[in-house]
């Protein structure tokens, strides 16, 4: 139990670590509209239920959901897409203003704002009618301006930012947000973003910007790989070439995973071969197949069925054979191919999302990681992966390591799927998963000895300055409030050490302390100007300050730095010592003699010492 607890603090304080990071958001931005209705008959004039409206909602949906989760995850979020100047795209710019994301959206007169309408009864979705697409391309006006707001976007985000290098995500769903000027200017200004998010439906599309990470789906990860076995021969968007791709690896004795994978172009029936097709074992040559999908992939996309043979599988678009054995499935694939994708993408690190299956993400270091989430119905799942995406480059940005990355972001993904609608995760939902309250991100009651370390290790490798001070704190006073805020200001992280019961006795008396170590850690965790607060059993916290080698190390007193006990141990490590005055007459010591001193009337009114 205290591992766990420990290890929710440690990722508690990495969502409290990128709190207002300058995130810029590029992409497709849609309008999610759903309409709840109740349907008590047929009609008349076909098998068809009668809907009565009940309850209509509008959420931002795409690229704009993306900088929603943002936003709401506690990073300072800025959108640059295109949008029309109609009612979908006023209700959308609401949207964006209610979640506090920074509009930087192009107005695109004679060019309709994407639209997904939902029409649900009993929380099924009955039907799905979306307008806006490719087809509603930009002009050469509506590209300039495009580019243009995303040099100033950039720009703005730059002079809030305080030294804080800017993140970037692309969400590029095949809409026509993102036409070839736009990629090549994202490409061409790399440089000028320190993390770099890719969310693609082509990603062959973005070679040369060389993402931080791509969130791939399963089906988006066999297209590019099916597209990188034919040398990118189809450049223009959505193509695939013509009839089905091998990609033949010779098969290895430790092989983890099959030896073959294909990409049909064609939609087939899960488990069937997709007509045409050469079968995995006699090669025969394909029929001509027609162009792969634009935009938003088909669900069956995302489907692989295993056959009863074990030798093929077929979803629709997607042919595996599977020669390691029946038991291989979707993840055992992604992961076999992670090293491909990266070498591909340019990526460090590489998220194949699996819906209702989770993740598999990999980096160039270290093993991949498989997470996992619980099925829901799918309209609970709805921009699930926008949450996902939003905290994975949130973490990743704030400098946490991919196991920690990975497992946030599927925490974020997982904890908005409650209910039906368009999900979005808050910051203070992602931290009550973790066990901590709302305003707690930060500020963990109470860290143990063995823990301090690493945790501090977290802080430093975002950028923190470390400040250590240690005492009994029996009796909280206004002396001690003023010397713990005096104490924050001199670096970015406050560490209290309290003295142990038994150590206070030691120093103290045997009438002290007055306050168990219980009660004297709650009150300092209380306070807003600490961040961390240990217990030490000895009389010296030594061993401490070899553990957090502060940078700077106070002690309250009127005497100057080189009489402080410890003051030789924390220079050699390093770090600066510190005295800050108490409060005059504000001291644990002379409230006690106070208490002691004040008669106290008993109930036989007879006066009495406290």
């Amino acid at each position: 139990m205290a591992g766990a607890a420990a290890e929710e603090r440690r990722l508690a304080t990495v969502v409290a670590s990128w709190q207002q990071r300058p995130v810029l958001v590029v992409g497709d931005a849609m309008l999610d509209e759903w309409r709840f209705a109740e349907s008590e008959r047929l009609c008349r004039e076909a098998p068809a239920p009668v809907l009565t409206l009940r309850r209509r909602i509008s959420a931002a949906g795409g690229a704009a959901n993306t900088a929603v989760n943002v936003a709401a995850l506690g990073g300072r979020a800025a959108l640059v897409a295109p949008v029309g100047a109609d009612v979908a795209g006023d209700e959308l710019h609401d949207c964006l203003d209610r979640a506090a994301v920074w509009d930087r959206t192009v107005s695109q007169p004679g060019r309709p704002t994407p639209v997904k309408r939902r029409m649900l009864a009993g929380n099924q979705i009955l039907l799905r009618e979306d307008s806006g697409g490719p087809e509603d391309g930009l002009d050469a006006d509506g590209v300039a301006r495009l580019l243009t707001a995303l040099h100033c976007a950039t720009e703005e985000l730059r002079a809030v930012a305080a030294g804080q290098p800017l993140t970037l995500v692309v969400c590029d769903y095949g809409l026509g947000a993102l036409p070839s000027a736009v990629r090549a200017w994202l490409v061409a200004n790399r440089d000028r973003y320190g993390t770099v998010a890719l969310d693609a439906h082509d990603l062959a599309d973005w070679r040369g910007l060389n993402p931080t990470v791509v969130t791939p789906s399963f089906a988006e990860a066999t297209r590019l790989l099916a597209r990188a076995a034919a040398g990118f021969a189809h450049a223009e968007r959505g193509a695939v070439p013509s009839g089905d791709v091998h990609l033949n690896h010779d098969a290895d004795a430790d092989a983890d995973g099959p030896s073959e994978l294909m990409v049909g172009a064609a939609p087939g029936g899960s488990g069937e071969r997709v007509p045409g097709s050469p079968h995995p074992t006699s090669g025969t040559p394909a029929a001509e197949a027609p162009a792969g999908p634009t935009g938003e992939p088909m669900p069956g996309e995302e489907r692989v069925a295993l056959t009863g043979d074990g030798l093929s599988v077929t979803g629709t678009g997607v042919t595996v054979s599977a020669a390691a054995g029946a038991g291989v499935d979707r993840a055992v694939l992604a992961e076999s191919r992670l090293p491909e994708l990266r070498a591909h993408t340019g990526a460090d690190v590489v998220a194949v999302t699996l819906d209702t299956e989770g993740a598999v993400v990999g980096g160039a270091e270290g093993e991949p990681r498989r997470s996992h989430s619980t099925p829901v119905p799918a309209s609970h799942a709805v921009g699930a992966g926008d949450a996902y995406l939003a905290a994975m480059t949130l973490a990743l940005a704030a400098d946490a390591g991919l196991p920690t990355a990975a497992q946030l972001a599927q925490l974020a993904a997982t904890i908005t799927v409650a209910d039906t609608g368009t999900c979005v995760c808050r910051r203070q939902d992602l931290l009550a998963a973790l066990g901590t309250g709302p305003d707690e991100g930060g500020h963990p009651a109470l860290v143990g000895a063995d823990e301090l370390a690493a945790l501090v290790d977290e802080h430093r490798q975002a950028g923190r300055s470390v400040v250590f001070t240690n005492g009994c704190f029996d009796v909280l006073h206004p002396g001690h409030v003023r010397y713990l805020t005096q104490a924050r200001a001199l670096g970015d992280l406050l560490i209290v050490a309290v003295n142990s019961d038994g150590s206070v006795r030691r120093l103290k008396g045997p009438d002290r302390p007055v306050n168990p170590v219980e009660d004297r850690i709650a009150l300092l965790a209380a306070l807003a100007c600490v961040d961390h607060v240990v217990v030490f059993e000895e009389d010296s916290p030594a061993r401490l300050i070899e553990a957090v080698r502060p940078d700077v190390y106070v002690k309250g007193g009127d005497y100057p730095p080189e009489m402080v006990p410890e003051a030789p141990l924390v220079r050699r490590l390093g770090g600066q010592v510190r005295t800050l005055g108490y409060v005059p007459d504000r001291s644990t010591s002379a409230i006690i003699d106070r208490i002691r001193a004040h008669p106290v009337t008993d109930t036989v009114g007879e006066s009495r010492p406290a």
